[in-house]
């Protein structure tokens, strides 16, 4: 599937190829505070299928637990974060946020990571009062 995005302001556009089933759900407290949200959404292509179309994103290198380095880029005027990719074997993934992604709407998570650091609601939105704006 062929997608495109921007962060929020348009600076930074891109573009994909990507397999649908390739999306997932990461619980883990890196991801929380990277997105300041509950868990990250991520849309998984390989680096030859992947590519910028404008704008230059700035990049925050986050070292793991296991001492792999991992880059965060975003983009410098509006902070919205992009993607990741990593080194040696991990550069050939590149991780698109799924927040930027201009057909979000037709793709959905097909598994979730780091379940033990998940907020002990996030399991439970469907309870929660409902509104369309």
């Amino acid at each position: 599937m062929h997608i495109d995005g921007a962060c929020h302001c348009g600076k930074v556009t891109y573009e994909a190829n990507i397999n649908p089933e390739n999306i997932s759900i990461c619980h883990c407290t890196d991801c929380q505070r990277l997105t300041g949200s509950a868990y990250r959404v991520t849309v998984s292509a390989s680096r030859s299928d992947f590519r910028i179309t404008s704008g230059d994103p700035r990049v925050y290198t986050k070292i793991a637990d296991n001492g792999r380095r991992r880059m965060q880029y975003f983009c410098s005027n509006c902070g919205s974060p992009i993607y990741t990719t990593g080194e040696l074997e991990d550069a050939e993934q590149v991780g698109i946020r799924l927040g930027t992604v201009n057909q979000r709407q037709a793709l959905k998570p097909r598994a979730q990571f780091w379940c033990s650091s998940e907020l002990p609601w996030a399991e439970d939105l469907g309870t929660l009062p409902r509104h369309s704006k």
